[in-house]
């Protein structure tokens, strides 16, 4: 396997509009980021991942650009990025910025002219067709709810959104299209950036003809993913894309890639291949959704977990490369998700660290974990804000649903889980503002805050700087072979990594009870330390066998 400074690395993801308001406006901003690189710098961590901070209408916070070369006016100015830029350069971190070019806003330049006629230059910048017998141009639904097509008087043409109407979908097929953002990603490289994550980036191939999607149901919209996922010029555009742009610098790229499997993120990741580094996948964060999708809830089997997890653990092993997450902005938080947010907070927040930065890849952080933030009960529908929540809620309640139901799903699934700002302090909101937030606060930041946890050396955050150190230190950690041990059993996790000569042995506990381990005869492993534990005292018992207490985890060192 080749050694690369990115595989190397331990990202911190930042979602602008939450973290931190240097000005009181109630939007966290630019200066706010800058404001706080020491802390970050502290926690260990070697690239940010910003979020969209691009001009924008903000009709899905950010994700949908009206100018890619400028600066969102609630963020601050160009001056405000150039600074923190140099910021997080001058404290020996790296900047990877988000790249979003399936879809721009309908407010972006391009769309306002293509919307004009149907020979105007720019009209190929996006996917037009005329509808069908009075109707949409096919069936397909968007991710936000309803059809993935709205209807335009002025050239009595429907454009293709696949997410929210004021999200068009660029038309990867034309060839200016594809140059102009190539030359857009450049810009940003020159100025400095230190690479890409790219948003729904294997949405940008549609199949030719746009065909209806399969409809048993007879439902009026409906899925249509297998015709622009993974399409059939993906690799065709990101390899061009890489030859074009990426190959000429050295930097670092992700794609979310929504539907991926193993066998397709092996051509993505392929070193041979030249198109990404890694892709965040979903299918882990699929695990406690039940038939009928997100919404759907269902309790999470730590088998499956187990099954998913290795099968891209050994999948990409020496192939590709894995990006390894569990929290994200799209994503509820993970210690209310996969642990216990209550009783076992602290503990449960360390082992679910423990058990992903031990696996081979390339870790992200998102804001607030490192702090064990808990997903968000908001009252009323009206506080929140995400309009995933709203266009689904809205949907369920017109189909009839019981709203109490409705509000379960949110509360354990909805994005706005991920949104409510950074809890720094136990002042008024936080300390995230001095104004009224965007989106309101968690009410249990006087106990779970930025300024508790660094001054206690036993909180989470002390513990993720002592999993971030211990990956430097160890190259194992990095890049080790993944083998699953006990794989029917249902409360332990556990695995070993293999390199070099050297083994690291781990074994995490998914339930609140104490769970007897016994290493497997078959498993050669001879401890010489124990690297870390998430409870004060382990002792220096067997480590072939004893007693995992609640949400325990522990990590031996050995050969």
């Amino acid at each position: 396997m080749q050694k690369q400074w990115w595989k190397e690395q331990v990202v911190y993801q930042i979602y602008p509009r939450s973290f931190n308001d240097s000005n009181g406006d109630g939007i966290g901003d630019i200066k706010g980021i800058t404001e706080k690189l020491d802390y970050l710098k502290k926690l260990g961590v070697d690239v940010i991942w910003l979020s969209p901070v691009y001009k924008s209408p903000n009709d899905d916070n950010g994700y949908d650009i009206a100018d890619y070369k400028a600066i969102m006016d609630e963020f601050g100015t160009m001056e405000d990025w150039e600074e923190m830029l140099e910021e997080i350069h001058n404290r020996g971190m790296k900047l990877m910025m988000d790249l979003v070019v399936n879809h721009s806003s309908d407010e972006h330049q391009w769309f306002q002219e293509s919307r004009k006629s149907k020979d105007n230059p720019y009209r190929d910048y996006y996917i037009w067709r005329p509808g069908k017998d009075g109707k949409e141009p096919n069936n397909w639904a968007s991710t936000f709810s309803g059809s993935a097509w709205k209807y335009d008087e002025q050239t009595d043409e429907y454009f293709l959104h696949l997410f929210s109407k004021k999200q068009p979908d660029l038309n990867w097929e034309n060839p200016k299209l594809r140059r102009e953002v190539y030359d857009m990603m450049e810009w940003w490289l020159e100025k400095g950036i230190d690479g890409f994550r790219m948003d729904v980036i294997n949405f940008i191939s549609k199949v030719p003809g746009l065909p209806d999607a399969p409809n048993p149901e007879g439902k009026k919209y409906v899925g249509g993913s297998k015709y622009f996922m993974n399409g059939p010029r993906i690799h065709e555009f990101l390899q061009e894309m890489n030859e074009e742009v990426l190959s000429k610098y050295d930097i670092m790229t992700v794609g979310e890639m929504p539907g991926v499997s193993v066998e397709q993120a092996k051509d993505y990741t392929g070193e041979e291949r030249k198109e990404l580094q890694m892709v965040f996948q979903f299918e882990h964060m699929d695990l406690d959704s039940g038939p009928n999708g997100k919404w759907d809830l269902k309790p999470l089997d730590l088998r499956d977990l187990k099954t998913s997890i290795s099968r891209w653990q050994t999948g990409l092993n020496g192939v590709g490369w894995n990006s390894l997450y569990l929290n994200n902005h799209d994503q509820p938080r993970i210690v209310s998700r996969f642990g216990d947010d209550k009783e076992y907070r602290v503990i449960s927040a360390k082992m679910l660290g423990t058990f992903l930065h031990m696996l081979q890849g390339t870790p992200y952080i998102y804001q607030g974990e490192e702090i064990g933030m808990t997903n968000i009960k908001f009252d009323s529908i009206d506080d929140y804000k995400d309009i995933e929540i709203l266009n689904m809620y809205k949907e369920k309640i017109a189909e009839g649903a019981d709203p109490k139901k409705v509000m379960e799903s949110i509360y354990v699934k909805g994005r706005d889980n991920a949104r409510t700002p950074v809890q720094w302090d136990a002042s008024e909101n936080a300390g995230f503002t001095t104004g009224e937030p965007w989106i309101k606060v968690n009410e249990n930041y006087k106990e779970i805050n930025a300024e508790q946890v660094v001054a206690d050396e036993d909180s989470i955050y002390h513990y993720y700087r002592e999993l971030i150190q211990l990956r430097k230190k160890h190259p194992i950690i990095v890049y080790g072979d993944y083998t699953l041990i006990l794989p029917e059993h249902d409360k332990l996790y556990a695995y070993t990594r293999t390199y070099e000569g050297e083994k690291l042995l781990v074994v995490t506990n998914f339930s609140g009870e104490n769970v007897g381990f016994e290493l497997p005869h078959d498993v050669a492993f001879e401890a010489q330390e124990q690297l870390i534990s998430n409870y004060p005292e382990t002792g220096h018992g067997d480590y072939r066998s004893f007693t995992l207490r609640p949400y325990e985890a522990r990590v031996f060192k050995g050969k």
